[in-house]
Formats: C-alpha cells, sequence, structure tokens
C-alpha cells in the first residue's frame, strides 16, 4: 500500500501527491479491501461479519464506535492477551493520547508497518515545502523535538506518545541522509528523557549553529513559545558555555554531553557577545530573525487551539511566515497543507488517502453537534437519526469523496492497526478539493466545551470570542499569552470565569490594568458567544456575568508542569482550553492577580427565520 520514492526526488514526490489526490476513491477502496481482507478473522471483525469482507456489509453491521466502546479489547491486549483480538499483524506498541485533549489518555494500537507509513507521511512533506521554499538543501531546521519516558504494560508491550514513539524507533535514529531535513539538535539531545536538559541543549546547538539555520521549529506552536521564554530565561547561561566552549555541570544526561560538546569544541567569545547583544533589547520583538537571520519560516502547528498563539508567534519571528505542515493523530497521520505559506488562519489540510480508510458524520452546523444519537450494543450503530418534517430518517456516514463543500463533519477512521470505524473525535469543516481529495480544516475537538446551563460553548467559539476581546488590550500594550476557561457552578447562577495571562510588551512586569477595560473585555467576550449562551444570560437568567481573572506570568507553565507530572508528554501538550480539574484549578486560582466581571448584558432577540 506504500509506494516507494526518493524523498530526496521532489518531481517525484509532486508526482506521488498528484496520483494519491487524483485517485483518492480508488485509493480508498483498495484501503478498505486491505484492511478487511487481513483482519476478517481477528476476534473483533469476526464478531461482526462472519467472514464477509463486502464493503456494504461492513457499513451495515460494524458499528461507528468510541474509545469506551474498544477499550476492553485494548486492555486485553495490554495484559498479554494476542493481537488477534483486533488485528491480524503483531501489536508492537500502544501509542497515548496526549491527555489533554478531552480527557484522560488513551492507548491506540500500533505495529511495525505503520512506523514505515510515518515515515512515509513524513517524506510527503519535503517536495510540498521545496515546492515554495528555494534553498533549504543549504542549511539545517532548528526543530525543538521531545520524548517522555514510556510505561511498559503487563504484557510488555510500551505505551507512550505517538511522537515519543516515532523518535525512538530506528525509522528516525536510523533515517537515511535527507539533505532537505538536516537537524542542528543531535538525537541524542532529542531523546534526552529530561525535557529541561534537552529544551537548554537543543537550543544551545541551534545558537552555535545560528548561521545555518533556514528554519525552525516545535510540534506544536505552544512548544516553540515555550521555548522562547526558556532562551529568555537562560540566555546569559547558554551565552557562558559559548564564550567558555565549557557545558553547565548541571547538565548531566551523559549522551546530551557527548553530543554537545562537538559543538562546544572550542570558546566563542564572538558569537557569545553577539547573541547577548540581539537579546538585551528593551523587548524580544523579532528575536527569531535576529537570532536565525537566515530562517525562512517557522513550523508549528498553529490550527485548533494553536490558533490563539499566532499573534504572540507573529510578535517574536519578525515577519517570518508561520507554516503548518500536517495533521496527525495518535490514530494514525491523516492530512497534509498543501499550501503552507497560506494565512495561518487559513490553513485547511489534504488527506492522503493511503493513510486509512476515511469516513465522515454529518455534523449540525449551527451547534456542531453530531447528528447522531442512536445507541447499539454500547456502540453507536452505523446510522444517526435527524428529524425533518416531523419523520425521522437515516443519517449515514460518508465516504471522503462524498463529502460537501462547506460542511461540517467528524473524521471517523478505519486504520490498518486495529481500529475500525472509529470516532476521532475531530470536528472538520470541507473547504475545497485538491484534485479529486478533499480539503479540510479543523474547526475543535469533540465534547471540548463550557456549559452551565443549556448552552454548549465549543473551543472554536471560545476561542473567536477571546479574540474578540483582546483587541481592547493591544492598543494599551498589553499581549494575551494563554488563556483557559472553567465553568463555575459553585454559585447561583453559575457562570463562566476564564484565566488570562498577560504579558505588557517591551518590559517582563505587568502594568496595572484598567478596571473599565478590563469589564469591557467580559463583555465582549460575552457578545461574542453564541445566541443561546446570550438568550441565558438575558432572558432565562440561568447563566451569571462573565468573569476574568488575570494570573501571573508563568501561571500556565505551572499548568504545563503539572500536566506532565500527571503523565502527559511534553512534544504533545497543549494548554486545556477548558479546566475540570481541581488540581488545576488550584494552581491557577492561586495566582490571579485580579478579578473582572461583564457590568452588561448582551444582546439577545429570538431567532427569526427569513421570508422570502
Amino acid at each position: 500500500m506504500l509506494p516507494i520514492f526518493d524523498p530526496n526526488d521532489n518531481e517525484a514526490g509532486l508526482k506521488l501527491l498528484e496520483d494519491l489526490t487524483n485517485n483518492a476513491c480508488q485509493i480508498q477502496q483498495q484501503v478498505l479491501e486491505y484492511i478487511l481482507t487481513t483482519n476478517l478473522h481477528t476476534g473483533y471483525l469476526k464478531s461482526f461479519l462472519n467472514g464477509d469482507s463486502i464493503k456494504e456489509n461492513f457499513k451495515n453491521k460494524v458499528p461507528i464506535v468510541n474509545y469506551e466502546d474498544i477499550k476492553p479489547c485494548i486492555e486485553r491486549i495490554a495484559n498479554g492477551e494476542p493481537s488477534s483480538i483486533i488485528s491480524a499483524q503483531p501489536i508492537t506498541e500502544l501509542l497515548t493520547s496526549s491527555g489533554t485533549s478531552g480527557g484522560q489518555p488513551k492507548m491506540m494500537p500500533s505495529t511495525t508497518e505503520e512506523l514505515e507509513r510515518k515515515t512515509f507521511f513524513y517524506n510527503l512533506l519535503v517536495p510540498i515545502m521545496n515546492k515554495y521554499v528555494d534553498g533549504l538543501d543549504q542549511g539545517k531546521g532548528m526543530y525543538l523535538l521531545f520524548t517522555k519516558p514510556e510505561i511498559s504494560t503487563p504484557s510488555g508491550l510500551m505505551a507512550r506518545p505517538v511522537l515519543t514513539s516515532y523518535y525512538k524507533s530506528s525509522n528516525f535514529r536510523n533515517r537515511a541522509f535527507n539533505r532537505y531535513n538536516v537537524y542542528t539538535s543531535p538525537d541524542e539531545t532529542i531523546l534526552c528523557p529530561d525535557s529541561k536538559q534537552s529544551m537548554y541543549c537543543q537550543l544551545l546547538c541551534g545558537l552555535v549553529q545560528r548561521e545555518e539555520v533556514l528554519r525552525v521549529g516545535a510540534v506544536f506552536a505552544s512548544a516553540f513559545l515555550r521555548a522562547i521564554k526558556f532562551l529568555e530565561e537562560y540566555r546569559k547561561e547558554l551565552c557562558f558555555n559559548i564564550r567558555t566552549g565549557r557545558l553547565s555541570d548541571w547538565i548531566t544526561d551523559p549522551n546530551c554531553r557527548n553530543a554537545v560538546s562537538s559543538f562546544l569544541s572550542k570558546p566563542n567569545s564572538e558569537l557569545a557577545d553577539l547573541i547577548e547583544i540581539e537579546c538585551s533589547g528593551k523587548s524580544c520583538k523579532g528575536i527569531i530573525k535576529k537570532l536565525w537571520p537566515r530562517t525562512k519560516y517557522i513550523e508549528v502547528i498553529v490550527t485548533g487551539s494553536m490558533a490563539q498563539y499566532i499573534p504572540t508567534l507573529e510578535f517574536y519571528s519578525g515577519g517570518l511566515p508561520l507554516v503548518s505542515t500536517m495533521y496527525g493523530s495518535s490514530e494514525c497521520y491523516l492530512g497534509i497543507n498543501f499550501k503552507p505559506l497560506s494565512n495561518p488562519y487559513d490553513v485547511s489540510y489534504t488527506l492522503i488517502p493511503n493513510m486509512a480508510y476515511f469516513e465522515f458524520l454529518p455534523v449540525d452546523k449551527d451547534n456542531k453537534k453530531v447528528i447522531q444519537d442512536v445507541q447499539c450494543n454500547g456502540a453507536t450503530d452505523h446510522n444517526g437519526k435527524q428529524e425533518e418534517d416531523g419523520k425521522e430518517k437515516d443519517v449515514e456516514a460518508v465516504d471522503l469523496v462524498d463529502v460537501k463543500l462547506g460542511h461540517y463533519y467528524e473524521l471517523v477512521v478505519t486504520t490498518f492497526t486495529g481500529l475500525y470505524r472509529y470516532r476521532v473525535g475531530d470536528i472538520l469543516m470541507v473547504t475545497g478539493f485538491y484534485n479529486n481529495a478533499p480539503q479540510f480544516r479543523f474547526v475543535h475537538r469533540r465534547n471540548v466545551v463550557l456549559s452551565i446551563d443549556t448552552d454548549k460553548t465549543n473551543e472554536e467559539d471560545l476561542l473567536k470570542a477571546v479574540t474578540q476581546a483582546k483587541v481592547l488590550l493591544e492598543p494599551l500594550g498589553f499581549l494575551l499569552t494563554e488563556y483557559t476557561s472553567f465553568a463555575d457552578a459553585s454559585s447561583i447562577p453559575g457562570h463562566y470565569v476564564l484565566f488570562w495571562e498577560l504579558k505588557t510588551q517591551g518590559t517582563n512586569d505587568l502594568q496595572e490594568l484598567d478596571p473599565i477595560t478590563m469589564e469591557q473585555c467580559c463583555s465582549t467576550v460575552e457578545e461574542s458567544l453564541d445566541s443561546i449562551y446570550r438568550r441565558c444570560r438575558k432572558k432565562d437568567k440561568s447563566i451569571g456575568p462573565l468573569e476574568i481573572r488575570v494570573v501571573t506570568q508563568g501561571t500556565f507553565d505551572a499548568l504545563m508542569d503539572f500536566c506532565v507530572s500527571q503523565g502527559s508528554s511534553v512534544n504533545q501538550y497543549k494548554t486545556p482550553r477548558c479546566i475540570k480539574s481541581e488540581e488545576a484549578f488550584k494552581i491557577l486560582d492561586s495566582r490571579v492577580v485580579g478579578r473582572f466581571f461583564s457590568k452588561k448584558i448582551p444582546f439577545w432577540e429570538p431567532f427569526r427565520i427569513e421570508t422570502n
């Protein structure tokens, strides 16, 4: 199922992408046929199909499932039962979710073959970037990549985040040389289990090789911004290491020390002086371009909840493009951005048809809610139900090539690794087509919402409201660097609480906030939320005034440290946009320096149907 091509051959790579997208329908049918034929006699599929691999029967008899439905199968494998419960191929590891995307970490099955599929996917990114950016083979990439120690299950299988799995695999460690993908970070620094030592050593190597750096980045925007803050805090020590040619004693990981020592073979006071001068200004605006002057772009994921970091990234970038290249998950890798230099707010991904078999559950556009409520044997039935003219009709999952422009869907995948009709939980909107393959914008994660009464505020709507409100602060010199939310039901009525971490441009000290402006921010958020929320506030009076609690700088770093201590991956960590953990709430609430409430009731009027 995986075509062979040389990632150094741009023309061959682009031709392959043309073939994949032109033949999306045929490839999807081949993928499903291969998966069913290979796994037809696994315990899971046998219970539904009884040896029948016809596509129509697959859709009619195999239910669409959530994680809770398949969790017992995965736990049985983790506890030592054979992989044949769900997969004809041996399950070689279990991939954990980040733990901050809608709940507790989940374990997804993976195989050796799947690592080959990921390598194939990464190689496809190369010709696309080369199509839009020249000369990437004339230097290196400073990518800040991290791993997390794995957990051994009773079966002996390792459970670890998807990126940790890949970086520790022979596919990554023994990868063939690709002149377009040379890193400043030695593998030993990426694989270092101590995230602080790893960060320090990777930044040090990136600074020493600054004249060779053509692109910088991390997986998520939040991780890259954390690296910039780390650089601000440790710049003097980093410069001392460069000046003396000696690595700090607290770097104790032997592999890191050995790898980095080769870059510090001799003192370089000239470079240390230059870095100190560039970092000595009152503001770090444009610091990326100053420290790495040949950099052509910043590569980080800025879609979904990561979009809120775009203004901060632009502040530090010095005008560099923000590039979000790929869309993936712990279940499987999914799509590629075919226009990497597009506006970061307009990023769409083209799903690659040989990565998995894709289906899509239609989602109600206004409520962003899956039109599907029917349950069957503990799993979602293959059909949803939607009322039309007082009658109930079936709503079926549609195939990849049958989605409609402008419509919203929830992604369902059937993978090569033992997931069948599995709801990933991502809500996507169709934005266009590349040849015969649809392109999607990531909207939000299913069920990541605030709710006090009948209101349902999702991640995207919250981001839009916060984006509207923070505009009021920018003329005053304040920058919103992080936020999250909390549904406070301790009072009657309950109300939304937003935790904001602010930064004053040009200084590390937070200046005094104007209460009137902050109250206007609260009101603007409320006015920007949907009609149901505003009806609850104005007519039903079932929701109290929205509150913004401003926290001290560094609060969200403390939140991340807590989440990591609870099992989240540093590399995959995403700030949760809704806090439900009591411990996480205490971390935020203990650092509040200002509380502000909306003084206005938001506008609302009943929904009207326009007549022709």
